[in-house]
């Protein structure tokens, strides 16, 4: 059965939650859900591996709100499972967490040329077919980080996927690395439903170069720079729904500001974006957008985000003090000249990032 529902342009991504020191501020995110469902916002992304906030979307939403008031969205990640039984467990394990009974979309998570064949072998794509036939699942299909020619190759093998989760964003479009819109062409070829992630690139383009941050404000004095972002998204055809990772509730209110009632972008509105995709072109920042996949197996426990956020100060908009202060807050033995290349970030960066080449700069730059 094809996705017939159409929720508003804007979804709530559950991966960057406020915090409350190390545990996710519940409270804040109960004022942030009132806000997104009072806007008539449905949809709600979620994963296995993000950490708590499956048990704390119970918390401030399952809990409060009727079943039919919102849509989920949860994820299946095979390359976190040791075998194909502790992978299917996921999902269960998702439908304790959030206590919601089903589960609207469900997504085999982060699919690249180094994993997807691990699906396969565990037979995920005939799991995610028997638990949608049993009801436990409304919708399946997968999120992506590679490159146009696997997802033809995914998308032609598996044509009952209902959807692709596509990082899609105005710097990201035409980079060699991302291929956002080669992606985008592929999967409305086949015809599948998009839902966007990463259209801040992962809180970069709020805060984008110094450039693009005057070529906006002579466009748009009172706008958000993150309005540009997602309006670009939404303006896109056969886009489901725009994830923003919203962190707070001023983010929340200003997203709603102008996705509550979205207009596409104007035609003057888009020849602004194309210029800024154009100085976003020649940057030289590090495109990190944050996710921490690769934190979690650093044998030296670098905060590989913080030092890419630290040096993109410089490369971004030129501020060295304000970046040699943010190095220096990295505490010792965790920065750049601790790297040992062992590469294994690497292994699972959505963003294909040489990391250790990127931490050597640093070092030169830095140390």
């Amino acid at each position: 059965m094809p996705i017939t529902e159409e929720p508003k342009k804007l979804g709530f991504g559950l991966m960057r939650l406020p915090r409350k020191g190390i545990l996710t501020d519940v409270e804040q995110y109960k004022q942030m859900v009132d806000l997104f469902l009072g806007a008539g916002c449905t949809y709600f992304d979620t994963a296995f591996v993000y950490p708590g906030s499956e048990e704390a979307t119970k918390k401030a939403l399952v809990e409060r709100y009727p079943r039919d008031r919102y849509t989920l969205a949860t994820k299946l990640h095979a390359g976190m499972r040791p075998t194909e039984k502790a992978a299917k467990q996921e999902l269960s394990t998702s439908l304790r967490r959030t206590g919601a009974g089903y589960i609207d979309y469900y997504l085999l998570h982060s699919l690249m040329n180094n994993n997807y064949k691990l699906y396969d072998r565990f037979h995920l794509w005939d799991f995610v077919r028997e638990q949608k036939a049993n009801g436990t699942i409304r919708h399946y299909g997968f999120s992506f980080h590679a490159g146009p020619e696997l997802l033809d190759e995914l998308l032609t093998e598996h044509p009952d996927a209902e959807f692709v989760q596509l990082q899609i964003n105005y710097a990201d479009w035409e980079n060699p690395s991302v291929q956002s819109r080669a992606n985008y062409e592929v999967a409305r070829k086949h015809g599948k439903r998009i839902v966007i992630m990463e259209p801040v690139k992962g809180g970069t383009l709020a805060n984008p170069p110094k450039e693009v941050q005057e070529l906006f404000k002579s466009a748009a004095p009172d706008r958000s720079f993150a309005s540009w972002a997602i309006r670009f998204c939404a303006s896109l055809d056969g886009v489901l729904t725009v994830l923003s990772g919203m962190s707070n509730l001023e983010q929340m209110r200003d997203n709603l500001s102008y996705m509550q009632n979205f207009q596409p972008l104007s035609d003057a509105e888009q020849r602004v974006l194309h210029e800024a995709m154009r100085i976003m072109g020649n940057s030289k920042t590090i495109p990190c957008t944050a996710c921490r996949y690769c934190t979690e197996g650093c044998p030296k426990h670098i905060p590989i985000p913080d030092v890419f956020a630290a040096v993109n100060r410089t490369l971004g908009s030129g501020h060295r003090t304000e970046a040699e202060e943010a190095y220096r807050a990295i505490p010792e033995g965790c920065r750049a000249c601790d790297c040992i290349a062992c590469r294994q970030c690497e292994k699972v960066c959505p963003q294909h990032i040489p990391i250790s080449e990127k931490m050597q700069e640093i070092k030169d730059l830095f140390e």
